[in-house]
Order: C-alpha cells, then sequence, then structure tokens
C-alpha cells in the first residue's frame, strides 16, 4: 500500500508542478498541433498540412481553447503584479523622530564631582576568637 500511495504522490506532484509552471498550455497546444498535422494530412501532402497547422490562420478549437486560457492567465497575473506594485507605493514612508535635547540642561556625570560623597566605609571584620 505504501508504494501505491507514494507513487501517487510523485504523480501527483508532477502534475500541480506541470501546472503550476503552465505547461499544460504547452501540453495541449502540442496535442492540438499533432492532431491538426494528423488530420490535414490526410487530405494534403505532409509540407502542406505542417504550413496549414503552423501559418496562424486555420486554429482548431483546441488553439482557440489555449489561446483565451494563455490571455486570461496573462490579464489575471498582469493585475497581480499591479496590485502588488500599488500597494508597496502607498505604504507610506516610516520618519523616526530623535528625542529633543534641551540646549540649556547639561548633566555632569556623579563621578566629576569629588567633593559630593565620601567614599564608601568597608564592612566590619568579624574577629575569630
Amino acid at each position: 500500500m505504501l508504494v501505491v500511495s507514494s507513487r501517487l504522490l510523485k504523480w501527483l506532484a508532477l502534475v500541480t508542478l506541470i501546472f503550476v509552471l503552465g505547461a499544460h498550455w504547452a501540453i495541449l497546444q502540442s496535442v492540438a498541433w499533432v492532431t491538426m498535422v494528423a488530420g490535414y494530412s490526410q487530405a494534403e501532402p505532409i509540407s502542406e498540412a505542417l504550413v496549414k497547422t503552423f501559418d496562424g490562420k486555420h486554429p482548431c478549437p483546441l488553439c482557440k481553447f489555449v489561446a483565451k486560457g494563455k490571455n486570461s492567465e496573462r490579464k489575471q497575473e498582469t493585475q497581480k503584479l499591479l496590485t502588488k506594485f500599488d500597494f508597496f507605493l502607498s505604504s507610506s514612508p516610516l520618519v523616526l523622530f530623535p528625542p529633543a535635547r534641551d540646549p540649556l540642561h547639561v548633566a555632569h556625570p556623579r563621578s566629576a564631582d569629588p567633593c559630593s560623597q565620601s567614599p564608601p566605609t568597608p564592612p566590619p571584620r568579624i574577629s575569630h576568637g
């Protein structure tokens, strides 16, 4: 059972990757071209079938479907990109203000004033005896 589920997960990952990368459109377009060449070559020489397939004047329904799908994805990607770009530009800049200093008040460190305090007395010693 573990082998089946592992194989299924690998296929699922592959299919997901194909869709994420947009390769499904290339696969569908390839199927459409192969089908068109096969269909046109039944009535005409292969060279003419290839020209008809790739000239853009004779799209099949699958070619039209792929073109619409690609265009709709491009529009969605452009809208997402513009939305992200607008969000980035609309954020307000962060402004930091340093604390205000009073130019008349100058604080001297305590160690600079030798007469203000007497030195600390040592703690009393305990006599042993």
